[in-house]
């Protein structure tokens, strides 16, 4: 039997189910897992023992009681450091939040802990969410666990970095124009963002409120299938919630895909300014082949608006974090720097001290966007735009069931490599942020690499359309060997008896 952090989700679920492992001895495996790989990882900025073991401990309880078991009961779970923990700090890994402990939980953390599931800590993030590499973090970069010196992509980081180097079984991200899929794509895992208004946004730190997402990072697509459901429905507390209660998402795994429809839009795969590299494009395109082998139906298509997405995105993103960000000023939580002269010093002071470059570059952007004279020539026209994406998109939609591309023009980059130069920064999201601004569903699956780092494919659907996207991505997965890498191979022996993280 393979390590138990090395363990899926249901793989785990169906140990627990049959009493061959207990709750406390997977979490326990998972905290020695993180014990001998965090340090050069670092993928939590806070771990949560004493709340994880109670948790585990409530689950062997349950399992001793002959009570039925649900699928993510007992799992360890990654939790994104932009979702809000009842009495525990959550930051946004910026230091304008250092101390804050939320009264509240976020409802997806309600679901979770319904669900069973053991939360191992927090994980590492670019601050607000503002980032592609997890570089932009207050508390130091998380590290690629293919290779350390890589990033393993952003804003969700450290939950992708956390999953791919076995450091929990099941992570959350979140996804304002790619945050969950590019760093699942450079980490080699899975990871989903449901259509807007899937996921209740509540308890959900804001970075752009149209455009942000909760989803999956996971080890395989049943996995991934699994945690949406449990995150999943309506949400009287968010008002952008779909209303009606959201379907089984593991149902049409398994299920074939022959005569399923598949475009393949060509703007994903060069625009001006960027193309895919070489080796991403020849491991999509074999995929591709794989899906033809499948059954699918594979035709080029054209979306010609998706050229206008990454501009239209840096005008309306930024515009909304500008006025989100604009309550942290000093005054009723967060960082307050002591000693100004007046309050309009102090707020000042304040902002300049807790946010970062990358946060304080999107603040002054948005601002200037919405300014007097402005709001007109850059966000309404950004607004109206987005309506054009949304129906390049919604008129594919016609004639294919789901559209498939490269998740990020390259693999993973070595660190350091683009913070001085925000605009190539910005360009390794050329591939995902045509999907936040139509508010559809997609998912990055692992297919192939490229100098030896994962590539990922992908896959997108219509409004509501997670199945679908599920049922290919789930054939694709059965179908290939691609499999995930440790740290390094020294990893892979036996550590349960090195001393635990807690």
């Amino acid at each position: 039997m393979a390590e138990l952090y090395a363990l899926t989700a249901h793989a785990a679920h169906a140990l627990l189910a049959t009493k061959e492992i207990s709750a406390r001895e997977l979490l326990q495996a998972v905290l020695n897992r993180v014990d001998a790989v965090e340090p050069r990882v670092h993928s939590y900025v806070r771990l949560l023992c004493d709340e994880a073991q109670a948790a585990a401990d409530r689950v062997d309880a349950k399992i001793a009681a002959g009570a039925p078991l649900g699928p993510l009961e007992g799992i360890p779970l990654a939790l994104k450091d932009i979702l809000c923990t009842k009495g525990v700090p959550t930051t946004c890994c910026s230091r304008i939040l250092e101390h804050y402990r939320p009264p509240y939980d976020a409802t997806a953390v309600l679901r979770l802990r319904d669900a069973g599931t053991v939360i191992v800590g927090k994980t590492n993030m670019d601050e607000f969410a503002m980032g592609s590499s997890t570089e932009n973090s207050a508390f130091g970069p998380s590290h690629n666990p293919w290779d350390l010196s890589r990033v393993p992509g952003g804003s969700s980081g450290g939950s992708a970095s956390a999953i791919g180097a076995d450091e929990a079984l099941v992570g959350i991200g979140t996804d304002t124009g790619g945050s969950i899929r590019q760093p699942a794509a450079y980490c080699g895992v899975v990871g989903m963002k449901p259509t807007y208004g899937r996921v209740s946004r509540f308890g959900l730190i804001a970075f752009a409120s149209s455009l942000d997402q909760i989803g999956p990072i996971t080890k395989d697509v049943r996995d991934c299938a699994l945690v949406l459901n449990a995150i999943a429905g309506p949400d009287p507390s968010d008002a952008t919630c779909y209303p009606e209660p959201a379907p089984d998402f593991t149902a049409l795994l398994g299920k074939e895909i022959t005569g399923l429809k598949v475009g393949v839009p060509r703007e994903f795969f060069a625009q001006e300014g960027v193309k895919v590299d070489a080796g991403v494009e020849r491991a999509v395109r074999e995929a591709l082949h794989q899906l033809a082998r499948l059954g699918a139906v594979i035709e080029e298509c054209s979306l010609p608006n998706v050229r206008f997405s990454l501009p239209t995105y840096y005008i309306i993103a930024p515009a909304e974090a500008s006025s989100n960000l604009a309550r942290y000023d000093g005054v009723e939580f967060g960082l307050r720097v002591p000693g100004a002269r007046n309050i309009i010093a102090m707020m000042t002071q304040s902002r300049d001290a807790g946010f970062g470059m990358e946060v304080k570059r999107r603040i002054m952007l948005g601002t200037y966007t919405l300014s007097s004279g402005y709001y007109d020539a850059y966000y309404l026209k950004a607004s109206q735009v987005r309506t054009l994406i949304r129906q390049d998109f919604e008129q594919a939609f016609t004639k294919y069931d789901v559209l498939v591309s490269p998740t990020a023009p390259s693999v993973a980059f070595p660190l350091g490599a683009k913070v001085d130069d925000p605009m190539q920064m910005y360009l390794n999201d050329i591939c995902t942020i045509p999907i936040n601004m139509a508010g559809i569903p997609a998912l990055s699956i692992p297919c192939g690499y490229d100098q030896g780092l994962p590539v990922g494919l992908q896959i997108m659907g219509a409004h509501w359309a997670e199945s679908t996207i599920l049922q290919v991505a789930y054939a694709y997965e059965q179908a290939t060997a691609w499999t995930r890498q440790a740290v390094n191979e020294t990893d892979r022996v036996t550590i349960a008896n090195q001393p635990a993280a807690c």
